[in-house]
């Protein structure tokens, strides 16, 4: 049993201790974020360039593209080597005998230059392609200048602090980890392998020897290629998932983000409702110029007007039910408008034809007879 000055304590410690629950919730305002993120906040964030993209995946098409690109292109690179060494060892002993001005040296190094450019032109068109095509693919063709602007936050000492310590950067670092291991992993077992071979490459010649090397690298590097293509597609449903997750969005923002697209809802339904008394306005005024108003009696009125040079056949110039009907059966006697009573005629014309629409061809009959007998009044 807890004895009375204990409970006392227990509520005063209670007391000192106060608790926020808002303290648990995702952050953003409204609560907890667990609404899915609607297009338009979407397409905020990709205009501010916040995307789910993983630069691993472009990294490994880059090395298939690379490995790919030296085993198309061997014969191509190798002819091109084959030609520059020797022109640039005939370069040098022109060098070494004669002393070179300052345009034969510019020239030197255009030519050097040029022949670099060319020689491994084919390799960074393929990466570029394939670079562009995987970013293409993750993120679809939309570029935006707004992630290259500069930004205060950026720089901020406790932003980067969180951002240091964040989930993303544990995850880069188990990331980074994984793909040193593997590397090493794979280069040691694929040395191991061939380490009778790598041990005798000295009494090779010169080409035979190159070839090895090179194929021994192509080989290790596809390896390597297809270690980062399986941690890029990890990284990428990775980023993915937390993309979504930061996307998510309360209740409160929802509402908020649905005023500043269609209004406030009780804005709107004041408009509403101001439309609609400025159209009953009209449509009252046009009772007193109608033939005759057709009623339920009690619950419809429809009001209709018949003019030979105007339509072909009788309008329905006003119509309301219960307070409405009323309104108009008042105007209509102030005005001296006939009313006759005819249950099915007002339902259908009510429910069946829209104002200042001429009555369908189905309620001519009924329509005609009451027009009929109205003119029998007046004459």
């Amino acid at each position: 049993m807890i004895k009375a000055e204990e409970f006392d304590k227990l509520n005063n410690l209670r007391l000192m201790l106060p608790m926020d629950l808002q303290f648990f919730a995702d952050e953003g305002a409204g609560g907890e974020k667990t609404e899915e993120p609607t297009a338009k906040r979407l397409e905020d964030a990709r205009k501010e360039g916040q995307v789910s993209k993983s630069q691993e995946l472009v990294t490994a098409g880059m090395l298939f593209a690379l490995f790919i690109s030296l085993k198309l292109f061997a014969t191509y690179i190798s002819d091109n080597l084959m030609k520059a060494f020797p022109e640039s060892y005939r370069s040098m002993s022109v060098y070494t005998v004669e002393l070179p001005n300052n345009g034969y040296i510019l020239e030197l190094f255009r030519t050097a230059l040029i022949r670099i450019l060319i020689t491994c032109l084919p390799i960074l068109l393929l990466a570029f392609v394939t670079a562009f095509l995987v970013n293409v693919m993750q993120v679809k063709w939309k570029p935006t200048p707004k992630p290259l602007q500069p930004k205060l936050s950026k720089i901020s000492p406790a932003k980067g602090a969180k951002r240091m310590f964040s989930m993303d950067k544990v995850f880069d670092l188990i990331k980074a980890i994984i793909k040193i291991g593997l590397i090493f992993y794979i280069a040691f077992s694929n040395i191991m392998d061939d380490v009778d071979k790598i041990k005798i490459m000295y009494q090779l010649e010169l080409w035979p020897a190159v070839i090895y090397i090179c194929n021994f690298i192509i080989n290790l590097g596809f390896k390597i290629a297809f270690i980062y293509l399986i941690i890029g597609f990890a990284d990428y449903l990775y980023r993915r998932w937390k993309f979504n997750k930061d996307m998510k969005m309360t209740k409160q923002e929802i509402k908020d983000e649905y005023k500043q697209q269609e209004g406030d809802p009780q804005v709107k339904g004041r408009i509403k409702s101001k439309m609609r008394e400025a159209s009953q306005r009209r449509m009252m005024q046009k009772v007193p110029e109608a033939d005759v108003v057709i009623t339920n009696p009690t619950h419809f009125a429809c009001a209709i007007r018949y003019d030979k040079e105007v339509s072909k056949a009788p309008v329905l110039v006003a119509k309301g039910a219960d307070y409405l009907a009323q309104k108009i059966k008042d105007t209509a006697k102030e005005n001296k408008v006939p009313i006759v009573e005819n249950k099915a005629l007002a339902r259908m014309l009510y429910y069946n034809v829209d104002l200042d629409s001429e009555i369908p061809e189905e309620l001519y009959q009924m329509t005609a007879e009451v027009l009929a007998y109205v003119y029998g009044l007046k004459s």
